[in-house]
């Protein structure tokens, strides 16, 4: 499964980091900042649908990745209360087949992806009930975060089954 994620890159992904602080520096000045929670890395590429966001929204706030009373990872996003700071990330779908420098043919172009990103922005805050933080689409952004566990996950929307 994994070799097949690797070179089938056709796909919205989410790297998902709980963390317990996260902060997304532009131009030195902070623009979104969290504690508790997961910050958010995403992919998106030019065949990616509003579906997907959905879909994958509800994957992320339902992951059940928090310690309850028991030390176990058994509490979702809600049940922690926890935020959320979303980050765009083309580079996730960087192709290094050939030589050393990285292609992004599949990273969607802005008029795709800018559009999807706010959808995802949407979505997630719907879903959670409350405001997001996020980064600036297209913008030279310094992430911060202090990773709890380390916990990471890896979703594709095309990876449903």
């Amino acid at each position: 499964m994994w070799l097949q994620w690797s070179y089938n890159k056709t796909n919205m992904i989410a790297v998902i980091q709980r963390v317990t602080e996260a902060s997304v520096r532009i131009d030195g000045e902070i623009k979104g900042a969290i504690s508790q929670g997961f910050l958010i890395l995403l992919g998106i590429t030019h065949l990616d649908t509003q579906e997907d966001t959905e879909w994958l929204s509800r994957k992320i706030i339902g992951l059940r990745v928090f310690s309850d009373s028991e030390g176990k990872m058994n509490l979702d996003l809600l049940a922690t209360e926890g935020s959320i700071l979303l980050i765009s990330q083309f580079t996730l779908h960087a192709s290094t087949k050939k030589g050393n420098r990285p292609s992004f043919l599949e990273a969607a172009k802005p008029e795709v992806a800018i559009p999807l990103y706010q959808s995802m922005i949407t979505q997630l805050e719907s879903d959670l009930g409350k405001t997001i933080q996020t980064g600036e689409f297209g913008a030279d952004m310094k992430v911060s975060l202090l990773n709890d566990g380390p916990v990471t996950i890896i979703i594709d929307s095309k990876n449903r089954i």
